[in-house]
């Protein structure tokens, strides 16, 4: 009896055919019986847990029925609500009489059941926090190790195997291993910073690079401590390792971002700065705008203004007192002056910065603008001048789309030219067309048209009036298209060009009276070369008259001297011709009208014919013709008989100087260094006027009582026109000397 109370075990007796059943005390006290109850299976079956009640009757029928031992746990519930757990063991047997009964033990394993549920819980506890540890290493990428300075055995946990890119069924890792793994730009400092550590019993704390076997690197933080035994020699080192990849990537990315940043605001040299209550951030670019060193950081308020410039200091603090004040942002061009003396514009935004309905102070941007205004300022002048040129030159620009009818930009002269008023905002095409003349309004429209149709350009002249005042102007108006545009969209000028117009049919007026009085001066040189031209005409006739009579006497002879008589008739058709050419020359000499069409002349040629023929003039007042062309001279594009008026007009002035006294008339060709053709015609009669050497190349200017006054003037005229020039300047001994140019085709001075 102390035995079972001892050991909480009581036991028990059944006797299946009867139901008698026997128990001990302690048996008694487990199922919570009074000492005087009849024990029957029913007190016991109503003591049994309802949750346990059908699977221990269900054993009690089969122990029954085939005489089976019993070994179940169960738990009993006390009528005072205490739960308490059995353990029933019973062995089935047969008495004298046969029937079955069994003889059991009855055990309290309450305790133990607490116990084993505790344990349990704290397995659970034990298994729940290694769970949440190994989640905790991996969410964190944190594994620990522990390296035996002993054995060199590592252990790992799973953490420090996944970092590792190793599984842990793989087993345990040694250190060559590891050391083959590490980086090996990063080996050898890993491995002396853990002898280090052994050595001085200082921390370990390494960072480094290692290989996967996939091949994919990783960067690790790694710390280590050590553990000493009894006598302070370390045995053992205990360590982290962290798997930093991710973090040094986005510490990388965030430093590249602020590289990009800081580059980008000094290569668009804008930067970016805040303000509170309690603090002032200026980037490193706002601080060299204004030429300060970013070491030093934002200057406060005082200093901020004293570096913005005396004119405008005023405006920019009432404008930092309303932003305060009012809590309002602001944008506002000003001027800065460097601590180098330097002036610079600088463009500034500022926003307030609220969060929650709280302000919590401003951000913005500091931007130089100074090439930027100076370009402003440069192209407002250019503006300006262009405006200026064009009111001048009565030229206006324009752009606009002939087909919407749209005028995309209208320049001021533009404006004023059709009559209209500058202050009128967005005048259509339509009404700029509305001002051509009645009359061109039906070749204007069809240009237009023609040039929108085939997106080609167009120069055009018309005739408007003015919306203003009426009055009938000249255009001219050039349009391009841009291939790449829209149709229709043209670009272009428009030019008055009615003084130029006006100019030009004086021009032709004077063109006209000039030819008259040229030919009105060759007609009085006539007069003067008619001795010359009986000469070189009777020439001519008198040997071919002379050639008749001996061609007849040849032809009279008998028999005819045939061969003879062709000789002196061919004599006759030579002098004949000779006389005829000298008649056609005369007659394009002095024949009244246009000018014939320019074409290559040789100029030595033209001189060889006009020295010619005033050969005998010169003769007659003992002048001599010197001739020192040179054979070389390139042709010259020219009108022919112009450059004969031009020569017989020099010629004859110069013989006309030497008329009295005689002397020598010298003609020299060469070329300047300007490549055009020189030519020269000296004299050495009574030279020049003593002042005002110019006046004899002016209009009605003679020195000559017969003289027309607009042979030089004619002369001049005539070369101006071919591109050329005429001077004379006085010789260092008598006479002068007339000097001409002509310019040369680069093919003929080729």
């Amino acid at each position: 009896a102390e035995a079972q109370r001892l050991s909480h075990s009581g036991t028990f007796g059944w006797k299946v055919s009867s139901g008698e059943l026997v128990w001990s005390d302690e048996t008694c006290r487990i199922l919570g019986f009074t000492r005087e109850t009849n024990p029957t299976l029913d007190l016991v079956i109503d003591r049994i847990h309802p949750e346990d009640r059908d699977r221990l009757q269900q054993l009690r029928d089969r122990a029954t029925q085939n005489g089976m031992d019993l070994d179940v746990e169960h738990r009993i519930l006390l009528p005072d609500g205490v739960t308490k757990y059995v353990h029933v063991v019973a062995h089935a047997g047969r008495d004298d009489s046969g029937d079955l009964e069994y003889m059991g033990v009855l055990a309290d394993i309450s305790e133990r059941k607490r116990a084993d549920q505790e344990l349990q819980a704290v397995s659970r506890d034990l298994q729940e926090s290694k769970a949440w540890l190994e989640e905790a290493q991996r969410v964190a990428h944190v594994g620990y190790w522990v390296w035996d300075l002993q054995t060199n055995h590592l252990i790992w946990s799973d953490e420090t195997y996944r970092i590792f890119g190793l599984t842990p069924q793989e087993g345990l890792i040694d250190l060559d291993k590891v050391r083959e793994m590490i980086h090996p730009d990063d080996r050898e400092a890993v491995f002396r910073t853990a002898e280090e550590a052994i050595r001085s019993g200082t921390r370990a704390d390494c960072e480094h690079r290692l290989f996967r076997p996939s091949g994919e690197m990783r960067v690790v933080h790694s710390l280590a401590d050590l553990k000493r035994d009894a006598s302070g020699h370390p045995y053992q080192m205990f360590g982290t390792t962290q798997d930093i990849t991710n973090r040094k990537r986005a510490e990388q990315d965030l430093q590249r971002s602020q590289f990009y940043l800081k580059e980008g605001e000094r290569l668009a040299h804008m930067g970016s700065w805040a303000s509170s209550d309690l603090d002032i951030y200026w980037s490193d670019e706002v601080c060299r705008i204004f030429g300060l060193d970013p070491k030093n950081g934002a200057p406060n308020l005082e200093q901020y203004l004293s570096a913005v410039h005396p004119d405008d200091r005023a405006s920019m603090a009432e404008t930092i007192r309303v932003m305060n004040e009012q809590r309002s942002g602001y944008e506002v061009r000003k001027r800065i002056v460097r601590p180098d003396g330097e002036v610079r514009y600088v463009r500034c935004v500022a926003v307030p910065l609220v969060e929650n309905r709280v302000f919590k102070g401003f951000v913005g941007t500091t931007m130089d603008v100074t090439e930027q205004e100076l370009l402003t300022q440069e192209l407002r002048r250019e503006q300006a001048y262009l405006a200026e040129a064009q009111r001048l030159t009565h030229t206006g620009s324009w752009a606009a789309n002939f087909v919407t009818g749209l005028n995309f930009h209208l320049s001021d002269e533009t404006v004023r030219m059709h009559g209209f008023d500058l202050g009128e905002d967005a005048i259509p095409f339509e009404r700029f067309f509305n001002t051509v003349h009645t009359e061109d309004q039906p070749t204007v429209r069809a240009a237009l048209e023609s040039a929108t149709r085939t997106g080609t350009d167009y120069d055009i002249k018309y005739r408007i009036c003015r919306a203003d005042d009426g009055q009938i102007r000249f255009f001219r108006s050039l349009g391009h298209h841009n291939p790449s545009g829209e149709m229709g969209d043209y670009v272009g000028t428009t030019m008055d060009i009615t003084e130029q117009t006006h100019a030009e049919e004086e021009r032709e007026r004077l063109r006209q009276l000039e030819a008259h009085l040229s030919h009105i001066n060759r007609i009085n040189m006539m007069g003067e070369l008619a001795t010359a031209l009986a000469h070189e005409i009777k020439q001519p006739i008198a040997a071919s008259i002379t050639n008749a009579n001996a061609c007849l006497r040849w032809l009279a002879h008998d028999p005819p001297d045939l061969e003879r008589a062709r000789a002196a008739a061919t004599s006759v058709e030579q002098e004949g011709n000779r006389a005829a050419d000298v008649i056609n020359n005369l007659r394009s000499f002095y024949k009244k009208g246009t000018p014939a069409e320019r074409r290559m002349v040789d100029v030595k040629d033209i001189i060889r014919e006009i020295t010619v023929l005033l050969g005998d003039e010169a003769l007659r007042h003992s002048v001599t013709i010197r001739s020192e062309l040179d054979e070389h001279v390139p042709y010259v594009l020219a009108d022919r008989v112009q450059l004969q008026q031009v020569f017989m007009n020099l010629i004859l002035n110069a013989i006309e100087a030497m008329k009295d006294t005689g002397g020598a008339l010298t003609i020299r060709s060469g070329l300047n260094p300007e490549g055009q053709l020189l030519i020269s015609i000296s004299d050495t009669g009574v030279g020049l006027p003593a002042e005002n050497s110019e006046r004899i190349f002016e209009a009605f200017h003679t020195t000559r009582p017969q003289g027309t006054g607009m042979g030089l003037a004619i002369t001049r005229s005539i070369l101006e026109s071919h591109g050329g020039r005429i001077w004379a300047t006085r010789n260092q001994g008598a006479g002068s000397t007339f000097h001409l140019t002509l310019p040369v085709e680069a093919e003929a001075r080729a």
